[in-house]
């Protein structure tokens, strides 16, 4: 069928979640049907996004952002009581382009993901399914309960908006996903039960140890600017490794990971390296021997912890990011919930060949056995075309 995918990215290159689990949605459903790839941008696009993407998509439409518009729709979006990121992402000019293209193409189906893309599907009488990928209100009021009393006012306005807006553009789609099952509990609408699961995967292939050669001894990895990144970034550097170096003076922490804020930037020191942009991250996973992730904020799947597993690393995050993951503490990942846990699991898995040795077997077993793209995206697949289990 004729599907037109609408993203708030575009899905390369790969250094969000978000485009992350569109790029490779779109890559498994073209084999089904024929996509048109309508993307938002308010940045300058990758030079080879276009033919990346045209590997899968029959057109692609790369629909600019500007900033001064950006600024009035958030303006805007605060008096109509919108959350502010649907104002940064809505442009009535775009709106007509995405009219004009619909009409155009006469999708059978259309393909949303996230809420920030809902406002430009309102007029069509076509069937429509969402990707929240997560619940992004609950997310917002995990950022509400740690900010300082600045920032306490704006963060829970913006969560009591978001779950307002995500109850009511629910009703405007005929299919509802989202990436795990804690998400779709704390959803706010009276029909979640209806929403699937459809979890992110890892491109086993590309994800693949070649280097046995260790240089670090902790890794963390992800988008660097991203609020819930910055906030684990920062703990583990200042909480956790100082309890680590007690005992391995001279122990290395490396955050890899785009656009890094600049209280990340300061992080940087003789044993803390900051990478900014990699063009590689698995040369950063290869020559490290742990892999953490303290996530205290954010909700949803960490595709960090996937690929890290995938790249046979020994694995530790929090109860929190694990709700979503489903690894069995202890066998298959471990698990802190405060710096003194989470140091403790660093330094047993640097005296414990046992332990470690397992962790990695145990941890790249689960990964292969729960989370392919190949096997997420048939299962889209049948919501899309209505097929049953």
């Amino acid at each position: 069928m004729k599907l037109l995918v609408i993203l708030s990215r575009v899905p390369y290159p790969l250094e969000k979640g978000d485009k992350l689990r569109a790029y490779h949605q779109i890559r498994c459903l073209s084999k089904y049907h024929q996509i048109t790839l309508i993307a938002l941008t308010d940045q300058k696009v990758h030079p080879q996004a276009k033919d990346k993407l045209l590997n899968f998509c029959d057109e692609v439409y790369f629909l600019k952002l500007n900033k001064l518009g950006i600024l009035l729709n958030v303006i805007g979006a605060f008096f109509r009581g919108w959350p502010l990121q649907i104002g940064y992402f809505y442009n009535k000019k775009v709106k007509k382009e995405i009219d004009s293209i619909v009409r155009q193409v006469k999708p059978n189906h259309i393909y949303c993901q996230l809420i920030r893309t809902a406002e430009y599907i309102h007029d069509f009488d076509i069937p429509k399914t969402i990707d929240f990928q997560d619940t992004f209100s609950i997310g917002m009021k995990r950022r509400y309960e740690k900010a300082n009393f600045l920032l306490k006012p704006f963060f829970h306005l913006e969560y009591k908006r978001l779950m307002r807006y995500e109850r009511r553009i629910f009703d405007l789609f005929h299919n509802h996903t989202l990436i795990s099952c804690p998400d779709k509990e704390l959803f706010p609408h009276p029909n979640k039960y209806k929403i699937f699961i459809i979890e992110n995967g890892v491109d086993f292939e590309y994800f693949e140890t070649k280097s046995p050669i260790k240089k670090y001894e902790v890794i963390f990895t992800g988008n660097m600017g991203y609020p819930p990144n910055i906030d684990a970034a920062f703990y583990l550097a200042n909480e956790i490794m100082p309890l680590v170096r007690k005992q391995f003076p001279q122990a290395h922490l490396v955050l890899a990971g785009a656009t890094p804020h600049p209280k990340i930037k300061r992080l940087a020191n003789t044993y803390t390296i900051v990478t900014g942009w990699v063009d590689d991250i698995r040369e950063w996973y290869d020559t490290s021997m742990i892999f953490i992730a303290p996530m205290r904020l954010g909700t949803g799947l960490q595709n960090k912890l996937l690929e890290a597993m995938a790249m046979h690393l020994p694995c530790i995050t929090s109860s929190l990011a694990n709700e979503a993951l489903h690894a069995i503490p202890n066998e298959e990942i471990l698990i802190g919930d405060s710096a003194e846990e989470y140091a403790n699991h660093i330094i047993d898995l640097l005296v414990n060949p046992a332990l470690y040795n397992k962790l990695i077997l145990n941890g790249h077993r689960f990964v292969i056995e729960n989370y392919s793209w190949e096997n997420a995206s048939e299962k889209l697949n049948a919501i899309l075309t209505h097929q049953k289990d």
